[in-house]
């Protein structure tokens, strides 16, 4: 038997009983799979199990994250941190070896992966990071940023539709350094593909730019790896269609019923027994030694690399100069431009951001992203950055066009190649298109910035799809999110300065109409809430405010202080607040008041937390119709003389 063959037969033997031992998992594709992933690993995927972080490493994505325990198994071969007791372990509490892919969890594991379709966003940024960052540091002899990104995806990851919307844009982009390893078993979960759907996926992608092989033997190592060696030569982005067989050798193989179970101990045997492997968790000697042979090659390679960029660095000084800044993050004077926040006074959220942006993107050109179609709309542009497209590789602002699924994950893929900031933005009522990318983004901790305008019921004439009632306790809801609703470009700057400092995504909410000054408190603003107007001694009536109600409830304030003592809190961001220290919240939640009160353009619950459940939320609790801004949020209520009344009636009882 062939040293190729053999290792195959252990890959998809250790696999199979990795899932039976844990008594569940998805051993259909683990094993259909394993001749395409064997072969990437083997003879075409550049890595160091020295280095994980190596910059000119190729990338590789599980899309189709059911398959991880594949993916652990060719880890633990070619000498990742992950043994074989981390195999036994998969699916249990605290391993290494998760249901799915988790980043930092597992050596070697690139992206977190699970909700078909995300890994290939993931995949897409990837690529659009590598071809930036090569276009703008390769020299003529020293192409230092020449990696690939590889991505498994299977039957159901072509189906969703933020896949679709990704593949689109890589075809637009002609990301040809991008490569996409799709197992087509023809099988889904409920059954034969056909039932769900019928459509020719090659001439699907070739409409959209991409370059199309066929390989019909997915299961052979040989036929696999020269399938890859031709896409590898691809002037553009390339799927690979790998005809394979769900679950081979297995008795249910090519059908439902090995998709998503574990083989017992009695079809463990039967199953080693066609693979000639008469062994639990083994690996022979020479088996181990074909997988290592790879990963010393790579080391090689990492060093060649090492060796060839100082050479580079000496050939080209300027762009090395260039080149190290890069990865070291200038430093903004958030404070100096807060102390100049008065030239933004009457402006929209939207413009003052867009201000404070381009202030940052001078300084740092980690800084990239773009909005889904809406750029004059939400004012999310950097200002002489050029247009990101397949003539201009430098360019800043990518138009990633009404694919608000795919811009999200693919902010995420680029966040994950190395050192970028990416931004993306769109209308705070299509959020909702996002919501699955942004959780994603959360939960491996991403440096993304989303910039939601239009944030609340003044958005207008557009009417109630427009409309963002629900969207803010939604996004708040998520764990990990940092939700800024800014009262003024102070507190913008504020949210600004903690997203540098700190690691996860942050979503800026931003107004479109122009906001009255408040004059916020940056220093303050950094603790997520603050007293804005301090009461004379005990106050009355707290009122709490985000964004734009904060202007509102200042007003509503002085009136009230007539006959009360009222003190004002700003709460740009609750998820920050909450990591205060008691002592602090305490401070600003001002619980002895007889009345506390929230004022905001939503259907936010959370409130409650603050006001009390004796407390007053004045929000919106229905959709609004379709007419000017003003009148519409007056309609709702959110108006002066109509929050003085409902306060003034709780005071009176």
């Amino acid at each position: 038997m062939k040293i190729a063959e053999k290792t195959l037969n252990y890959v998809k033997s250790i696999t199979a009983q990795s899932i039976s031992n844990a008594g569940s998992g998805h051993t259909g594709a683990s094993i259909g799979a394993s001749a395409i992933m064997l072969a990437l690993f083997k003879n075409h995927y550049n890595f160091d199990v020295a280095d994980t972080d190596f910059l000119n490493r190729d990338r590789f994505v599980l899309s189709a994250g059911h398959a991880c325990p594949l993916y652990y198994t060719l880890l633990s071969l070619f000498g990742f941190d992950v043994s074989l007791q981390d195999l036994k372990n998969l699916r249990t509490l605290g391993s290494k070896t998760p249901g799915h892919p988790q980043y930092k969890v597992t050596d070697g594991v690139e992206a977190s992966s699970g909700a078909l379709g995300e890994g290939i966003t993931i995949a897409v940024g990837m690529a659009i990071a590598q071809s930036m960052l090569a276009e703008r540091f390769n020299s003529v002899g020293f192409p230092i940023i020449n990696n690939y990104t590889y991505c498994l995806a299977g039957d159901g990851c072509l189906m969703e539709g933020a896949a679709q919307e990704a593949c689109s844009l890589a075809g637009n982009l002609n990301l040809n350094k991008l490569i996409l390893l799709y197992d087509s078993n023809e099988v889904t979960m409920d059954g034969s593909l056909n039932l769900a759907n019928k459509e020719n996926v090659a001439k699907k992608f070739k409409a959209m730019g991409w370059n199309v092989i066929k390989c019909n033997k997915g299961n052979s190592f040989a036929a696999c790896s020269r399938a890859i060696a031709k896409a590898k030569r691809s002037d553009r982005p390339t799927i690979i269609i790998f005809k394979t067989t769900i679950g081979v050798g297995t008795e249910k193989e090519g059908t439902s019923s090995i998709h998503g179970v574990a083989l017992s101990s009695d079809e463990i045997k039967v199953f080693n027994k066609k693979l000639g492997v008469f062994e639990n968790f083994f690996v022979p000697n020479d088996v181990r030694d074909w997988c290592m042979s790879t990963s010393r090659k790579g080391k090689l390679n990492h060093e060649k690399w090492n060796q060839d960029l100082a050479v580079y660095a000496n050939s080209n000084p300027e762009l090395y100069r260039q080149f190290t800044n890069f990865f070291d993050r200038t430093k903004v004077n958030t404070e100096k431009l807060a102390r100049m926040s008065y030239k933004w006074e009457g402006l929209s959220g939207k413009e003052f951001n867009n201000y404070i942006l381009n202030e940052f993107a001078e300084k740092m050109y980690q800084i990239v992203g773009g909005t889904a179609d809406v750029m004059h709309s939400t004012n999310v542009f950097i200002d002489n950055g050029g247009n990101f497209n397949l003539g201009n590789r430098r360019g800043r602002n990518i138009h990633f066009g009404d694919r608000e699924h795919a811009m999200a994950g693919i902010c995420s893929g680029i966040s994950l190649y190395e050192d970028f900031l990416p931004f993306c933005s769109t209308f705070l009522a299509f959020s909702n298109f996002m919501l699955p990318a942004i959780r994603m983004a959360c939960e491996m901790k991403l440096k993304v910035m989303y910039y939601f305008t239009h944030d609340s019921i003044f958005v207008g004439e557009d009417g109630v799809s427009h409309q963002p009632i629900e969207q803010i306790a939604q996004l708040r809801s998520i764990i990990g999110l940092n939700v800024f609703r800014p009262a003024d470009a102070n507190e913008l700057l504020a949210g600004y300065q903690h997203f540098m400092e700190n690691n996860g995504p942050y979503a800026f909410l931003l107004t479109k109409q122009k906001m009255a000054p408040v004059d916020g408190k940056y220093k303050e603003a950094m603790f997520g809430g603050y007293i804005l107007k301090q009461a004379k001694k005990d106050a009355d009536i707290v009122i709490f405010a985000s964004g734009s109600e904060v202007a509102l409830a200042l007003n509503v304030a002085d009136e009230l202080s007539r006959k009360y003592d009222v003190s004002v809190v700003s709460m740009p961001c609750t998820q920050i607040f909450e990591k205060q220290s008691a002592a602090y919240q305490a401070k600003v939640l001002q619980k002895n008041a007889k009345l506390r009160v929230a004022i905001e353009a939503s259907n936010d619950s959370i409130w409650y937390k603050y006001v009390g459940s004796d407390g007053l939320v004045i929000g919106v609790d229905d959709y609004q119709g379709s007419g000017k801004g003003l009148e519409v949020y007056n309609k709702a209520g959110f108006n002066e003389k109509e929050i003085i009344k409902k306060i003034s009636r709780r005071m009176s009882k």
